[in-house]
């Protein structure tokens, strides 16, 4: 049986929504992806929002390329237009998505003039229309990403109506952020930090359709948060952490699918990593395109700044290959074993 084939067949035992990965523009792609997968084999993991006209006259097989070993991994779509939307969902399941997910969040000012993202949640009908035709063109599951609401239509009954209204076109399971967005006015990192963060919404919306799966985000960063969620909700979904302190996630497989505790160090995800990175090398990625990813691979550790100093002066460099990030991890066992000796000599002075 192929690999993808019998990862597929173990993930339908268990539901990745427990722990996502949220899609972040820039962030997520293919390069971050397949690194997380050396982190957590469980966890759901999002693509960057891909916009159903980009689908459909750009360069699609650039925009949905990704590996196997990402699995199990969902493809977010932007878009307003049904006809254009079905397309495109039919394109992620023919690449093997496991799942197509409509953006109703984002907030910034691009995609609101795209006449997608959040400003679609003041059109709960049209949301409707899309992801019937969705789903009507695809057998994987449609999913929906929203806020708690936007503007001054932020109220717990427009919430539900909206909720209501999508989930009798078929839409079974939403990843709700617990803030609303404010379309003018703030920047989309003002959106994910100014409007308050309303969990107890999310929790209710919950208790109102039980029926229905209900993921959490938005401001969690700490995995014994995430779990306290799940008294209330379906799931939760990890965003600008998953990024900047990815090896957070070897203790999701454990702590979120009931895993074998995994005994992964940093260093051996790492070493895990390099064939991937050889093989894009080969096949003309540039070595920076793939190491800003692993600047976070060692926060809070010894040598940790020496480790991204190193990636950040030389990945750019022509011609840099693996050998960049074997030198950045000698530098941090350096750095340990120094420390190491350090704390010796100190206890011998006590």
């Amino acid at each position: 049986m192929p690999q993808e084939d019998r990862q597929k067949d173990d993930w339908n035992s268990v539901d990745p929504h427990r722990f996502c990965v949220a899609p972040m523009m820039d962030w997520t792609d293919r390069h971050d992806r397949r690194f997380l997968r050396e982190l957590s084999k469980r966890a759901l993991l999002y693509t960057e929002m891909v916009t159903s006209a980009a689908l459909e006259f750009g360069d699609r097989e650039n925009l949905l390329a990704h590996s196997p070993e990402e699995y199990p991994v969902a493809l977010q779509l932007g878009g307003s237009d049904p006809r254009q939307l079905q397309f495109a969902a039919k394109l992620g399941e023919k690449a093997g998505f496991c799942e197509i997910n409509l953006n109703v969040g984002c907030p910034s000012e691009r995609v609101k003039s795209g006449s997608f993202g959040a400003c679609l949640m003041a059109e709960p009908e049209l949301v409707a229309e899309c992801v019937d035709s969705m789903r009507q063109s695809v057998s994987i599951p449609v999913t929906v990403k929203c806020r708690i609401g936007i503007d001054d239509q932020d109220s717990e009954a427009e919430l539900q109506n909206f909720i209501g209204i999508v989930a009798d076109a078929g839409c079974d399971l939403f990843i709700v952020h617990a803030r609303k967005a404010i379309l003018s006015g703030l920047s989309p990192k003002q959106n994910r930090e100014i409007p308050p963060l309303d969990y107890d919404r999310v929790y209710r919306l919950k208790s109102s359709f039980e029926n229905l799966s209900i993921i959490i985000n938005g401001g969690i960063i700490d995995l014994a948060s995430a779990v306290e969620h799940l008294n209330y909700v379906d799931g939760v979904m990890l965003g600008r952490e998953a990024y900047q302190n990815p090896f957070i996630l070897a203790e999701v497989d454990e702590r979120f699918f009931g895993a074998q505790k995994n005994e992964l160090t940093r260093k051996q995800a790492l070493v895990n990593y390099l064939p991937y990175v050889d093989q894009q090398i080969a096949a003309g990625v540039p070595l920076q395109h793939i190491t800003r990813h692993l600047l976070g691979l060692f926060k809070g550790v010894y040598g940790g700044k020496a480790f991204r100093r190193h990636l950040s002066q030389n990945a750019y460099k022509p011609n840099s290959g693996i050998d960049v990030l074997e030198e950045a991890m000698h530098l941090v066992e350096k750095h340990m074993r120094d420390c190491e000796q350090t704390n010796e000599e100190v206890n011998d002075l006590c």
